[in-house]
Protein backbone atom coordinates (compact mmCIF):
# COMPACT_ATOMS: atom_id res chain seq x y z
CA UNK A 1 0.00 0.00 0.00
CA UNK A 2 1.10 3.41 -0.74
CA UNK A 3 2.03 5.46 2.20
CA UNK A 4 1.88 8.86 3.02
CA UNK A 5 4.80 11.59 2.09
CA UNK A 6 5.19 14.81 1.80
CA UNK A 7 8.30 16.36 -0.15
CA UNK A 8 9.71 19.73 -1.75
CA UNK A 9 10.76 20.00 -5.13
CA UNK A 10 11.96 23.89 -5.66
CA UNK A 11 11.76 27.11 -3.87
CA UNK A 12 11.62 30.36 -5.18
CA UNK A 13 14.65 32.55 -5.08
CA UNK A 14 12.41 35.57 -3.54
CA UNK A 15 10.03 34.24 -1.48
CA UNK A 16 9.12 30.98 0.73
CA UNK A 17 7.21 29.68 -2.39
CA UNK A 18 7.92 26.23 -3.31
CA UNK A 19 6.45 23.38 -5.07
CA UNK A 20 6.36 20.27 -4.00
CA UNK A 21 4.54 16.29 -4.05
CA UNK A 22 1.85 15.29 -1.08
CA UNK A 23 1.43 11.39 -1.27
CA UNK A 24 -0.86 9.63 -0.56
CA UNK A 25 -2.84 6.13 -0.67
CA UNK A 26 -5.33 7.23 -3.09
CA UNK A 27 -2.51 9.34 -5.47
CA UNK A 28 -0.13 12.44 -5.46
CA UNK A 29 -1.36 15.85 -5.35
CA UNK A 30 1.17 18.75 -7.09
CA UNK A 31 1.47 21.25 -5.12
CA UNK A 32 0.61 24.13 -4.61
CA UNK A 33 -2.65 22.99 -5.12
CA UNK A 34 -6.52 23.94 -4.70
CA UNK A 35 -9.28 21.43 -2.70
CA UNK A 36 -12.67 21.99 -3.95
CA UNK A 37 -15.13 21.39 -1.67
CA UNK A 38 -17.55 18.46 -2.04
CA UNK A 39 -19.48 19.54 2.11
CA UNK A 40 -21.96 16.96 1.23
CA UNK A 41 -20.09 14.48 -0.37
CA UNK A 42 -20.98 16.50 -4.09
CA UNK A 43 -19.52 18.96 -5.73
CA UNK A 44 -22.37 21.12 -6.58
CA UNK A 45 -23.83 20.17 -9.70
CA UNK A 46 -20.77 18.65 -11.46
CA UNK A 47 -20.99 14.99 -11.27
CA UNK A 48 -17.00 13.10 -10.82
CA UNK A 49 -15.78 12.62 -14.73
CA UNK A 50 -16.18 16.39 -14.82
CA UNK A 51 -13.69 16.85 -12.21
CA UNK A 52 -11.62 14.57 -13.85
CA UNK A 53 -11.97 16.66 -16.76
CA UNK A 54 -11.44 19.96 -15.11
CA UNK A 55 -8.13 18.71 -13.57
CA UNK A 56 -9.22 18.09 -10.24
CA UNK A 57 -6.80 16.63 -7.87
CA UNK A 58 -8.56 16.70 -4.19
CA UNK A 59 -11.62 17.45 -3.01
CA UNK A 60 -12.73 18.26 0.66
CA UNK A 61 -16.06 17.10 2.20
CA UNK A 62 -17.74 17.49 6.29
CA UNK A 63 -17.28 15.64 8.96
CA UNK A 64 -20.71 17.61 10.65
CA UNK A 65 -23.07 17.19 7.83
CA UNK A 66 -21.95 13.72 6.74
CA UNK A 67 -22.43 12.47 10.65
CA UNK A 68 -26.03 14.02 9.78
CA UNK A 69 -26.75 12.74 6.62
CA UNK A 70 -26.19 9.82 5.46
CA UNK A 71 -24.45 9.15 8.63
CA UNK A 72 -20.69 7.67 8.79
CA UNK A 73 -22.34 4.13 9.14
CA UNK A 74 -23.57 3.86 5.41
CA UNK A 75 -20.43 5.87 3.97
CA UNK A 76 -17.84 2.95 6.05
CA UNK A 77 -19.78 0.06 4.78
CA UNK A 78 -19.09 1.15 1.22
CA UNK A 79 -15.26 1.37 2.10
CA UNK A 80 -15.55 4.83 2.23
CA UNK A 81 -16.60 7.94 0.94
CA UNK A 82 -14.13 7.73 -2.58
CA UNK A 83 -16.56 4.69 -3.38
CA UNK A 84 -19.61 6.13 -1.99
CA UNK A 85 -19.28 9.23 -4.67
CA UNK A 86 -17.19 7.66 -6.93
CA UNK A 87 -13.80 9.78 -6.31
CA UNK A 88 -10.39 7.47 -6.31
CA UNK A 89 -8.50 10.93 -5.63
CA UNK A 90 -7.12 12.07 -2.43
CA UNK A 91 -9.88 13.54 0.34
CA UNK A 92 -9.57 15.23 2.98
CA UNK A 93 -12.08 16.09 5.69
CA UNK A 94 -12.48 18.88 8.10
CA UNK A 95 -13.57 18.11 11.50
CA UNK A 96 -16.40 19.64 12.15
CA UNK A 97 -14.74 22.88 14.10
CA UNK A 98 -15.95 25.33 11.68
CA UNK A 99 -19.66 24.43 12.18
CA UNK A 100 -19.21 26.10 15.70
CA UNK A 101 -18.42 29.29 13.73
CA UNK A 102 -20.82 28.97 10.84
CA UNK A 103 -23.52 27.06 12.84
CA UNK A 104 -23.06 29.42 16.09
CA UNK A 105 -22.50 32.78 14.48
CA UNK A 106 -23.33 32.88 10.44
CA UNK A 107 -21.10 33.64 7.25
CA UNK A 108 -17.55 35.19 7.44
CA UNK A 109 -18.95 38.48 6.13
CA UNK A 110 -21.93 38.67 8.05
CA UNK A 111 -19.83 38.39 11.35
CA UNK A 112 -16.80 40.50 9.82
CA UNK A 113 -19.90 43.45 9.49
CA UNK A 114 -20.73 43.01 12.64
CA UNK A 115 -24.36 41.04 11.46
CA UNK A 116 -24.06 38.69 14.47
CA UNK A 117 -25.66 35.45 14.58
CA UNK A 118 -28.25 35.94 17.30
CA UNK A 119 -31.50 34.70 16.52
CA UNK A 120 -31.85 31.71 18.51
CA UNK A 121 -34.70 30.26 16.03
CA UNK A 122 -31.72 29.88 13.39
CA UNK A 123 -28.64 29.09 15.60
CA UNK A 124 -28.03 25.56 15.44
CA UNK A 125 -24.87 25.73 18.40
CA UNK A 126 -26.31 25.32 21.10
CA UNK A 127 -23.09 24.75 23.76
CA UNK A 128 -19.04 24.68 23.64
CA UNK A 129 -17.91 22.98 26.48
CA UNK A 130 -14.67 20.96 27.52
CA UNK A 131 -16.50 18.05 26.49
CA UNK A 132 -17.22 19.08 23.38
CA UNK A 133 -19.74 20.93 21.09
CA UNK A 134 -23.51 20.24 21.08
CA UNK A 135 -25.87 20.99 17.91
CA UNK A 136 -29.26 21.22 17.09
CA UNK A 137 -29.79 19.10 13.78
CA UNK A 138 -31.36 21.20 10.85
CA UNK A 139 -32.16 17.87 9.31
CA UNK A 140 -34.46 16.27 12.35
CA UNK A 141 -34.00 18.83 15.31
CA UNK A 142 -32.01 15.91 17.33
CA UNK A 143 -29.22 17.51 19.78
CA UNK A 144 -26.00 15.82 18.36
CA UNK A 145 -22.64 16.16 20.51
CA UNK A 146 -19.81 16.46 18.57
CA UNK A 147 -16.35 15.10 20.60
CA UNK A 148 -12.92 15.08 19.15
CA UNK A 149 -13.19 11.18 19.80
CA UNK A 150 -16.48 11.23 17.41
CA UNK A 151 -14.84 13.39 15.05
CA UNK A 152 -11.64 11.37 14.36
CA UNK A 153 -14.54 8.17 14.43
CA UNK A 154 -16.73 9.48 11.70
CA UNK A 155 -13.56 10.68 9.73
CA UNK A 156 -12.44 6.91 10.08
CA UNK A 157 -16.09 5.79 8.87
CA UNK A 158 -15.39 8.43 5.78
CA UNK A 159 -12.23 6.87 4.55
CA UNK A 160 -10.72 10.16 3.99
CA UNK A 161 -7.06 10.28 3.21
CA UNK A 162 -5.90 13.31 5.56
CA UNK A 163 -8.05 13.91 8.16
CA UNK A 164 -8.29 17.45 10.46
CA UNK A 165 -8.14 17.14 14.97
CA UNK A 166 -11.40 18.45 16.19
CA UNK A 167 -10.91 22.36 16.97
CA UNK A 168 -13.26 25.73 17.78
CA UNK A 169 -12.93 27.74 15.10
CA UNK A 170 -13.15 31.17 16.72
CA UNK A 171 -14.99 34.71 15.16
CA UNK A 172 -13.88 37.89 14.55
CA UNK A 173 -15.33 39.75 16.71
CA UNK A 174 -14.70 37.56 20.40
CA UNK A 175 -12.01 39.09 22.49
CA UNK A 176 -8.31 38.08 23.15
CA UNK A 177 -9.67 36.45 26.66
CA UNK A 178 -11.80 34.55 24.78
CA UNK A 179 -9.77 33.50 21.84
CA UNK A 180 -6.83 32.69 24.23
CA UNK A 181 -9.40 30.09 26.18
CA UNK A 182 -10.49 28.87 23.29
CA UNK A 183 -7.19 27.98 21.59
CA UNK A 184 -6.29 26.61 24.85
CA UNK A 185 -9.56 23.90 24.29
CA UNK A 186 -8.54 23.33 20.98
CA UNK A 187 -5.20 22.29 21.90
CA UNK A 188 -6.75 19.89 24.80
CA UNK A 189 -9.26 18.44 21.47
CA UNK A 190 -6.15 18.49 19.50
CA UNK A 191 -4.60 16.11 22.36
CA UNK A 192 -7.74 14.01 22.37
CA UNK A 193 -8.06 13.53 18.48
CA UNK A 194 -4.40 12.12 18.31
CA UNK A 195 -4.80 9.96 20.70
CA UNK A 196 -7.97 8.89 19.63
CA UNK A 197 -6.30 8.32 15.91
CA UNK A 198 -3.89 6.31 17.25
CA UNK A 199 -6.70 4.03 19.19
CA UNK A 200 -9.47 3.54 17.74
CA UNK A 201 -12.02 0.32 18.56
CA UNK A 202 -13.55 0.27 15.16
CA UNK A 203 -10.37 0.87 12.79
CA UNK A 204 -6.68 -0.09 13.09
CA UNK A 205 -4.52 2.38 14.51
CA UNK A 206 -4.52 4.97 12.29
CA UNK A 207 -6.56 3.65 9.30
CA UNK A 208 -9.90 4.26 7.94
CA UNK A 209 -12.48 2.48 6.07
CA UNK A 210 -10.90 3.48 2.90
CA UNK A 211 -7.07 2.81 4.02
CA UNK A 212 -4.29 4.74 5.94
CA UNK A 213 -5.08 7.91 6.53
CA UNK A 214 -2.50 11.40 7.87
CA UNK A 215 -3.63 13.14 10.37
CA UNK A 216 -3.41 17.76 10.44
CA UNK A 217 -3.11 19.46 13.69
CA UNK A 218 -4.47 22.95 13.34
CA UNK A 219 -2.89 26.63 14.05
CA UNK A 220 -5.65 28.98 16.25
CA UNK A 221 -5.24 32.28 17.73
CA UNK A 222 -6.91 34.68 15.90
CA UNK A 223 -5.88 37.74 15.21
CA UNK A 224 -3.26 37.95 17.85
CA UNK A 225 0.43 37.24 17.05
CA UNK A 226 1.68 36.07 20.32
CA UNK A 227 -1.76 33.72 20.50
CA UNK A 228 -0.60 31.83 16.82
CA UNK A 229 3.20 31.96 18.33
CA UNK A 230 1.99 29.62 21.08
CA UNK A 231 -0.02 27.75 18.64
CA UNK A 232 1.99 27.32 16.37
CA UNK A 233 4.90 25.92 19.11
CA UNK A 234 1.98 23.06 20.68
CA UNK A 235 1.21 21.91 16.76
CA UNK A 236 5.23 21.56 16.05
CA UNK A 237 5.40 19.48 19.03
CA UNK A 238 3.02 17.13 18.70
CA UNK A 239 2.94 14.15 16.03
CA UNK A 240 1.01 15.96 13.23
CA UNK A 241 1.85 15.03 9.52
CA UNK A 242 0.54 18.45 8.34
CA UNK A 243 -0.27 21.95 9.57
CA UNK A 244 -3.87 24.03 9.06
CA UNK A 245 -3.60 27.59 9.77
CA UNK A 246 -7.33 28.22 10.78
CA UNK A 247 -9.60 30.26 13.22
CA UNK A 248 -10.22 34.23 12.30
CA UNK A 249 -7.37 35.87 9.84
CA UNK A 250 -8.50 38.98 11.02
CA UNK A 251 -11.57 42.20 9.86
CA UNK A 252 -9.25 43.32 6.93
CA UNK A 253 -7.14 41.82 3.84
CA UNK A 254 -4.50 43.96 4.62
CA UNK A 255 -4.99 42.02 8.80
CA UNK A 256 -5.63 38.71 6.80
CA UNK A 257 -2.55 39.06 5.06
CA UNK A 258 -0.43 40.46 8.03
CA UNK A 259 -1.45 37.26 10.14
CA UNK A 260 -1.14 34.35 7.47
CA UNK A 261 2.37 35.54 6.73
CA UNK A 262 3.43 35.76 10.34
CA UNK A 263 2.30 31.96 10.93
CA UNK A 264 3.04 30.55 7.49
CA UNK A 265 7.14 31.69 8.37
CA UNK A 266 7.33 30.31 11.46
CA UNK A 267 6.08 26.73 10.07
CA UNK A 268 9.71 25.44 8.44
CA UNK A 269 9.50 22.93 5.62
CA UNK A 270 8.79 19.02 7.44
CA UNK A 271 5.04 19.66 7.21
CA UNK A 272 2.61 20.40 4.23
CA UNK A 273 0.88 23.78 5.19
CA UNK A 274 -2.75 23.69 4.37
CA UNK A 275 -5.30 27.47 4.79
CA UNK A 276 -8.58 27.05 5.80
CA UNK A 277 -11.54 28.32 4.01
CA UNK A 278 -9.21 30.76 1.62
CA UNK A 279 -9.96 30.73 -2.23
CA UNK A 280 -9.90 34.46 -3.93
CA UNK A 281 -7.35 33.95 -6.74
CA UNK A 282 -5.42 36.76 -5.98
CA UNK A 283 -5.25 35.86 -2.07
CA UNK A 284 -3.97 32.45 -3.20
CA UNK A 285 -1.06 34.07 -4.99
CA UNK A 286 0.22 36.09 -1.89
CA UNK A 287 -0.07 33.20 0.12
CA UNK A 288 1.64 31.11 -1.71
CA UNK A 289 4.66 32.91 -1.10
CA UNK A 290 4.52 32.85 1.99
CA UNK A 291 4.76 28.92 2.15
CA UNK A 292 1.29 27.73 1.73
CA UNK A 293 1.04 24.49 0.06
CA UNK A 294 -2.96 23.77 -0.27
CA UNK A 295 -5.89 25.80 -0.08
CA UNK A 296 -9.83 25.18 0.03
CA UNK A 297 -12.71 26.78 -0.15
CA UNK A 298 -16.66 26.89 -1.30
CA UNK A 299 -16.16 30.36 -3.27
CA UNK A 300 -14.87 29.31 -6.67
CA UNK A 301 -18.00 27.25 -6.96
CA UNK A 302 -20.64 28.77 -5.06
CA UNK A 303 -20.22 32.30 -7.24
CA UNK A 304 -20.45 30.30 -10.26
CA UNK A 305 -23.98 29.27 -9.05
CA UNK A 306 -24.84 32.88 -8.90
CA UNK A 307 -24.16 33.56 -12.30
CA UNK A 308 -20.35 34.49 -11.40
CA UNK A 309 -17.03 33.13 -13.63
CA UNK A 310 -13.24 33.55 -13.08
CA UNK A 311 -11.95 35.45 -15.58
CA UNK A 312 -8.47 36.11 -16.65
CA UNK A 313 -8.64 40.35 -16.00
CA UNK A 314 -7.84 42.99 -13.66
CA UNK A 315 -10.90 42.33 -11.85
CA UNK A 316 -10.25 38.71 -11.86
CA UNK A 317 -14.52 37.71 -12.63
CA UNK A 318 -17.97 38.87 -14.66
CA UNK A 319 -21.24 38.08 -13.83
CA UNK A 320 -23.07 36.59 -16.58
CA UNK A 321 -26.15 37.92 -15.55
CA UNK A 322 -25.40 41.26 -16.64
CA UNK A 323 -27.74 42.27 -19.71
CA UNK A 324 -24.26 43.72 -21.42
CA UNK A 325 -23.46 39.67 -22.27
CA UNK A 326 -26.99 39.31 -23.94
CA UNK A 327 -25.96 39.65 -27.01
CA UNK A 328 -22.32 39.15 -26.47
CA UNK A 329 -20.93 35.94 -28.73
CA UNK A 330 -17.45 36.14 -27.12
CA UNK A 331 -16.66 32.89 -25.06
CA UNK A 332 -16.86 32.97 -21.40
CA UNK A 333 -13.03 33.42 -21.05
CA UNK A 334 -10.53 34.23 -23.83
CA UNK A 335 -7.71 32.13 -22.80
CA UNK A 336 -9.45 29.23 -21.24
CA UNK A 337 -10.08 26.29 -23.25
CA UNK A 338 -12.16 24.17 -20.39
CA UNK A 339 -15.86 22.27 -22.55
CA UNK A 340 -17.32 25.81 -21.26
CA UNK A 341 -15.11 28.58 -23.14
CA UNK A 342 -14.81 25.99 -26.44
CA UNK A 343 -18.29 25.01 -26.41
CA UNK A 344 -20.61 28.07 -25.46
CA UNK A 345 -21.00 32.13 -25.85
CA UNK A 346 -21.33 34.41 -23.18
CA UNK A 347 -24.82 35.29 -24.69
CA UNK A 348 -25.82 31.72 -24.40
CA UNK A 349 -24.88 31.29 -20.73
CA UNK A 350 -26.50 34.50 -20.10
CA UNK A 351 -29.71 33.00 -21.26
CA UNK A 352 -29.15 30.06 -19.40
CA UNK A 353 -29.11 31.77 -16.07
CA UNK A 354 -31.94 34.22 -16.99
CA UNK A 355 -34.54 30.94 -17.59
CA UNK A 356 -32.75 29.74 -14.46
CA UNK A 357 -32.04 26.41 -16.26
CA UNK A 358 -29.57 24.28 -14.25
CA UNK A 359 -27.05 23.42 -16.82
CA UNK A 360 -25.94 27.37 -16.62
CA UNK A 361 -25.15 26.55 -12.78
CA UNK A 362 -23.34 23.26 -14.03
CA UNK A 363 -21.21 24.69 -17.02
CA UNK A 364 -20.45 27.90 -14.74
CA UNK A 365 -19.28 25.51 -11.90
CA UNK A 366 -17.10 23.91 -14.42
CA UNK A 367 -15.25 26.38 -15.98
CA UNK A 368 -14.34 28.05 -12.72
CA UNK A 369 -13.29 24.30 -11.20
CA UNK A 370 -10.92 24.56 -14.25
CA UNK A 371 -10.10 28.02 -13.69
CA UNK A 372 -8.79 27.52 -10.24
CA UNK A 373 -6.86 24.25 -11.37
CA UNK A 374 -5.26 26.06 -14.97
CA UNK A 375 -4.52 29.19 -12.19
CA UNK A 376 -2.63 26.54 -9.76
CA UNK A 377 -0.59 24.82 -12.40
CA UNK A 378 0.48 27.78 -13.94
CA UNK A 379 1.76 29.26 -10.19
CA UNK A 380 3.92 25.99 -9.91
CA UNK A 381 5.12 26.00 -13.15
CA UNK A 382 6.41 30.18 -12.46
CA UNK A 383 7.85 28.61 -9.08
CA UNK A 384 9.97 25.98 -10.49
CA UNK A 385 11.14 28.66 -13.57
CA UNK A 386 11.42 31.33 -10.31
CA UNK A 387 9.59 33.64 -12.37
CA UNK A 388 6.64 34.45 -9.98
CA UNK A 389 6.18 37.37 -10.10
CA UNK A 390 5.85 37.95 -14.10
CA UNK A 391 3.74 34.84 -14.20
CA UNK A 392 0.88 36.94 -11.90
CA UNK A 393 1.25 39.98 -14.15
CA UNK A 394 0.33 37.74 -16.71
CA UNK A 395 -1.89 35.86 -15.88
CA UNK A 396 -4.24 38.67 -14.47
CA UNK A 397 -4.36 40.67 -17.96
CA UNK A 398 -5.47 44.00 -18.07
Amino acid sequence: MINFNWKIYKFTSSSRARTGFLTTPHGKVNTPAFIFCATKGALKTLPTNDKVNTYTQIILSNTYHLMLQPGGEIISKHKGLHNFMNWQGPILTDSGGFQIFSLGHGSVADEIKGRHFNNNKNKSLLEVSEKGALFKSYIDGSKQLLTPEKSISIQRQVGADIILVFDECTPYHVDKDYTFSSMERSHRWSIRSLNAFNDDKEFPSQTGSAGKQALYGIIQGGAYKDLRKISIDFNMNNNFFGLAIGGSLGSSKEQMNDIVQYTASKLGTHHPIHLLGIGEPVDIWNFVRWGVDTFDCVNPTRIARHGTALVRNKLDKINIKNSKYRDDFNKLDKLCNCNTCINYSRSYLHHLFKIDEILGLQLLTSHNVHYMNSMMEFIRDAINNDSLDQAQNSWFLN
